[in-house]
């Protein structure tokens, strides 16, 4: 009897581990290269500016969550250009669910994301 409840036991995490394994698993999931391109160019499309660098990436519970800076406002001299700091939330497929924008800032300014500094 034994044996037979280790077996089913065993059993019992295979199929477990079979059932994870359905739509949405990490084999569907785009590779961070592509979360980044994606993430970029759909801004871009509903923002109409042009993002510029990722400052921030990460993998969470509902997907991937992103820093993208974007020129808002450009001058001259380039350093008086205004940027913005766009919070960027995507799905697990890498599809935009959300953005809004986080601070704004000079481009000649040394660190946007000072305490008290937005």
């Amino acid at each position: 009897m034994r044996n037979a409840r280790d077996t089913s036991r065993t059993q019992g995490s295979r199929t477990d581990r079979e059932h994870d394994d359905g739509p949405g698993t990490a084999q569907d999931r785009p590779s961070s290269m592509e979360v980044l391109r994606q993430a970029r160019t759909q801004l871009a499309e509903l923002t109409g500016m042009a993002a510029e660098t990722v400052s921030s990436f990460e993998q969470t519970e509902d997907g991937w969550a992103l820093e993208i800076e974007v020129l808002e406002l450009p001058r001259v001299p380039d350093t008086m250009s205004l940027m913005g700091s766009y919070r960027v939330d995507l799905d697990p497929g890498g599809q935009l669910t959300g953005y809004r924008r986080v601070c704004r800032y000079e481009r000649g300014r040394a660190d946007p994301h000072r305490p008290g500094g937005h």
